[in-house]
């Protein structure tokens, strides 16, 4: 993976240079040749994956629609914010917040736990990692596979939340851990919240991950995996809030955008047959 930002702030007097991260590509080149393509137009795949960006477009709108809808009507009327997950869930997103922008950031930590999502999906799709490398200037793997799931899987998957679940899952099993669920929803809270903010902040940095695969298409591909994801965690945080409600809810925000496009393609054509 390729990753070359500054990390200076902005604004204000300059201060000591930081050491870069400088993510290389992960991809060893190989020996094998390429068939010769097939006759006929070739169209490249940022094209079809910018297409493809375009229809997933309105599914952003209709999700996130959703989710705000459900998350308010959460909070408000089911009183979503008065539970003890969302407190502890907040409360460690919170300190990880003031972590982030008032002391040294972890690059180090950032930078295994992004190297090591890439060779996890590697191994996911079945690939092999014969090199990984991880310093505090930077870091990489070598795998034989490469496609757009490895390429973004550090951009929407919460490695140290995912991590989080599993330790406290395998400890269940031997222990009583229902007295520290609250210290969990905390963990859970700052580990996803390490997630956004450096997501947020490594994005705007010109990143190959990226731009490899079209810089469109993983951007909307990027909001939507998270905002997936964020909406299984409301449902999960909520006693009241199904799978099924939140399913409900997406169709009735579906029908809305559809009888909205069908009011102005019937509009178009009412002025159309007039001119």
């Amino acid at each position: 993976m390729a990753m070359q930002p500054r990390l200076n702030r902005p604004g204000g007097k300059k201060r000591r240079s930081r050491p870069s991260v400088k993510v290389v590509p992960y991809v060893v080149p190989t020996t094998r040749t390429r068939p010769p393509p097939a006759p006929g137009m070739v169209v490249p795949t940022r094209w079809v994956k910018f297409v493809v960006a375009l229809f997933l477009v309105p599914i952003c709108a209709i999700l996130s629609q959703t989710f705000f809808t459900v998350f308010t009507r959460a909070t408000v009327s089911q009183r979503l914010w008065a539970g003890e997950e969302f407190w502890f869930f907040s409360l460690g997103a919170v300190l990880w917040l003031i972590a982030f922008f008032g002391l040294p950031r972890p690059l180090l930590v950032y930078v295994f736990g992004h190297e090591l999502t890439h060779a996890l999906w590697v191994l996911l799709m079945g690939g092999r990692v014969s090199q990984f490398r991880v310093g505090r200037d930077g870091g990489h793997i070598v795998t034989d596979r490469n496609n757009f799931w490895i390429a973004l899987a550090p951009y929407f998957f919460p490695l140290y939340s995912i991590l989080a679940l599993g330790i406290y899952g395998v400890l269940s099993l031997f222990v009583d851990v229902q007295p520290y669920g609250r210290l969990l929803y905390a963990v859970i809270g700052a580990t996803w919240a390490f997630h956004l903010t450096f997501t947020c902040w490594m994005i705007p940095k010109s990143q190959t991950d990226l731009t490899a695969n079209g810089t469109f298409f993983s951007l909307v591909f990027i909001y939507l995996v998270n905002l997936l994801l964020l909406s299984a965690l409301l449902v999960v945080a909520s006693t009241q809030i199904t799978f099924a409600d939140f399913g409900a809810e997406i169709g009735e925000n579906l029908s809305a955008l559809s009888d909205w496009f069908g009011a102005i393609a019937d509009r178009f054509s009412r002025g159309y047959q007039k001119s």
